[in-house]
């Protein structure tokens, strides 16, 4: 719909879109096909990509403080009104679990920011819709000596991350926003958003 955010797209659809944005803004593309696959382009270019998990968490988190936002509105639970797009009293004819004591008056996808934006002047990076990720889903094992600095994940791999929570969520751990999911397939509640690096 016109006005709402994009959903129902594949994640190789998404990196296409990243690429035809790239060509029309004269930018080297993020990804190339490889047989019947879509992969990145390594080293990475600076043309429009999808953020890798740990750009979409850092740009989420973010508090200018020296602890970390749990949720998209602060950190203590329930969200406090109006603090994004969730599974809400507005849906309850919709969906079997919602936010008793939410009301952000949209059952389905909200137009894009409809709330107010983070402290890095993004919004909806939690609530409206779920968004994939440049990265391959895999499971990290905990070291609390290791340091990870940018990672970007594994190389190949089944399913894709998927980052954010949307219109359909109501559970506390799928509203954190350090909360993980993976698929390879589109969804209603599922969308994207792009990034590219600096020159």
């Amino acid at each position: 719909r016109k006005g709402q955010p994009v959903v129902e797209v594949t994640w190789e659809q998404a990196a296409m879109f990243c690429n035809w944005l790239s060509t029309r803004d004269s930018l080297p593309p993020a990804y190339k096909k490889k047989g019947d696959q879509i992969v990145v382009i390594k080293p990475m270019t600076v043309g429009y990509r999808l953020p890798t998990e740990a750009e979409w968490e850092f740009c989420a988190r973010y508090s200018g403080k020296q602890t970390a936002r749990k949720y998209p509105w602060g950190n203590t639970f329930p969200p406090k009104k109006p603090s994004g797009n969730f599974a809400d009293n507005s849906a309850k004819g919709l969906l079997n679990t919602y936010l008793k004591s939410y009301n952000d008056g949209y059952p389905v996808t909200a137009a894009p920011a409809q709330f107010k934006a983070n402290d890095l002047g993004l919004y909806d990076l939690g609530g409206n819709v779920a968004e994939w990720c440049h990265d391959y889903y895999s499971i990290y094992p905990y070291k609390a000596s290791k340091v990870y600095i940018d990672p970007t994940g594994p190389d190949s791999g089944r399913h894709r991350v998927i980052k954010g929570s949307g219109w359909k969520d109501a559970a506390i751990s799928a509203l954190r926003l350090a909360y993980r999911d993976y698929n390879n397939d589109k969804r209603n509640d599922l969308g994207f958003r792009i990034c590219r690096y600096a020159e």
